[in-house]
């Protein structure tokens, strides 16, 4: 065999090459890395913020209103019970009606839960369900027992606040009439 005068030498050259793609592809994949666990973060605090915002909006916001008059019975020239018919304001969530809080306060007492029967009232567009959710079209009325310690006679101004479990605090503030009958509308 014939040489053709060529010897073959060691060539670090192309070694060289493949090392330095061998670290390009390896800071490629650590960046990947970095900017996806990144990315995860920021979209995680994103999701964090908009419950937050949500659940400020939502606490704020009052989810029920007085629908119609407060209507008081009374007897003996004292009112016993008061009828409040509660709806939900209009784009709100439904309202759990076993987890409101009725509390009562004159200028002699404070009562910070009040006794009351629930019932469904029925509507001309939906009837109440039986499932205890104030939803949508739906109004429920509270059967409210004015405490026994003192007697809410004539004249005599009285605040019920209404408190679902989320949302804000319904202030009821009113005054009885100077003759108290049998049924009457409360101003």
């Amino acid at each position: 065999m014939k040489s053709n005068g060529r010897k073959f030498q060691k060539n670090n050259a192309a070694f060289t090459g493949l090392e330095a793609a061998i670290v390009l592809i390896a800071f490629v994949v650590v960046a990947a890395v970095f900017s996806y666990v990144m990315l995860g973060a920021g979209f995680f605090t994103s999701q964090k913020s908009k419950e937050v915002v949500h659940t400020g909006v939502d606490q704020a916001t009052s989810s029920i209103q007085l629908s119609g008059d407060v209507i008081g019975k009374g007897a003996a020239g004292e009112v016993t019970n008061l009828l409040v018919t509660l709806s939900l304001t209009a784009g709100n969530n439904p309202v759990d009606t076993s987890k409101i809080v009725v509390s009562y306060k004159d200028n002699l007492q404070y009562s910070p839960k009040m006794a009351f029967v629930s019932t469904w009232v029925k509507s001309n567009q939906a009837v109440g369900s039986e499932d205890n959710m104030l939803e949508e079209f739906e109004k429920v009325r509270l059967d409210i027992t004015v405490p026994g310690s003192y007697n809410l006679g004539i004249n005599t101004q009285f605040t019920l606040e209404v408190k679902p479990a989320a949302g804000a605090i319904l202030p009821i503030t009113l005054t009885t009439p100077p003759v108290i009958s049998g049924v009457m509308t409360l101003v």
